[in-house]
């Protein structure tokens, strides 16, 4: 028994190291199947991780005053790069950066789709820090309930992925939820369509360039700091706000903290697992995020159950899904 727990142990250091780095030498020895048995629970648990993390960071903008989610987001770039780097260089992700940086030495014309890349994930970060404070936090939630079927529709029509038929079903699920969400708000915001077509164009334009790792958002987080930078000096200054309120000293490296943390786990899941997979786990975020927007005072009615109810039977179908494939 001692052998079959040691050899379990070293299973899960090589999926770990496959996860963390992204490299088969991490999981060297073990058949194809086995790697993939291995690895993707291990995506499906940090899909879940970064869902949550990103719900305490949605939660944590409003707790913020008085910065607005503008000022927030100035903030929020400059002060979770340190954070960022820190992690990368631990789990030894650095590398992905100094390839990047050698590749826009060798080709500078990539370095105008690297800008544009940041510019939609920017869009994208300053919605979710800007939403919970305005008004817009369940727009803004109704938005990633939509992202995973766009994301879906993109696995399925873009990349040719195939689904298994409890993923089928799962986002058949999901979508009567969100059709009935949509009918019942009488349209589409701005925010919602935002959320659920900015974010399949940024990630397949990601892909497209071959930086769909965590060195891609690494640069993508860095060109966003001369605009981050500009919010916080054109509103109210670096000093103003944390002299009026001394606490925002600890709040606003913690929001640093927890960011960094976010995107890393979302990130290396993205690269683990299956296209159509991580888009379907991307309903776990849109539940804490209409939480958060119940908690901040955001009114909600008893037909609202018809479209979170579809969903919920969506997320545990998928869990079915993943049950399955473990055992067979």
């Amino acid at each position: 028994m001692a052998g079959v727990y040691r050899g379990s142990a070293l299973l899960g250091l090589g999926s770990l190291r496959y996860c963390l780095t992204g490299h088969p030498g991490g999981a060297r020895g073990l058949r194809p199947e086995t790697k993939l048995l291995l690895t993707i629970p291990l995506g499906v648990g940090l899909s879940v991780a970064s869902s949550v993390l990103f719900g305490i960071l949605y939660y944590f903008s409003t707790q913020l005053h008085p910065l607005t989610g503008t000022e927030i987001f100035g903030w929020r770039i400059p002060l979770t790069m340190p954070f960022l780097t820190i992690f990368m260089l631990v789990f030894g992700e650095w590398k992905h950066v100094r390839e990047i940086g050698v590749r826009l030495k060798q080709r500078p014309a990539l370095f105008p789709a690297l800008c544009l890349s940041s510019a939609l994930l920017a869009v994208q970060q300053w919605l979710f820090l800007w939403a919970p404070i305005n008004g817009a936090g369940l727009s803004v939630s109704l938005g990633y309930f939509l992202l995973p079927l766009t994301l879906l529709l993109v696995g399925r029509i873009v990349y040719r992925e195939r689904l298994s038929v409890l993923q089928v079903a799962a986002a058949l699920s999901a979508a009567l939820g969100v059709i009935h969400q949509v009918y019942q708000s009488g349209g589409v915001s701005w925010a919602t369509a935002l959320v659920a077509l900015g974010f399949p164009t940024y990630f397949a334009l990601r892909r497209k360039l071959r930086i769909n790792n965590l060195g891609g958002l690494w640069f993508d987080m860095l060109l966003m700091c001369p605009a981050a930078f500009c919010v916080v000096l054109s509103q109210s200054g670096i000093v103003a706000p944390l002299s009026a309120e001394p606490r925002l000293f600890v709040l606003l490296p913690l929001l640093a903290i927890v960011s960094a943390a976010g995107f890393m786990t979302y990130i290396l899941a993205s690269r683990l697992l299956p296209f159509s997979l991580f888009g379907l786990l991307g309903y776990v975020e849109p539940v804490l995020l209409f939480a958060v927007a119940i908690v901040i005072g955001e009114g909600v009615r008893t037909t609202d159950l018809l479209t979170y109810a579809p969903i919920v039977i969506a997320v545990v179908t998928l869990a079915a899904d993943g049950l399955a494939r473990l055992q067979s």
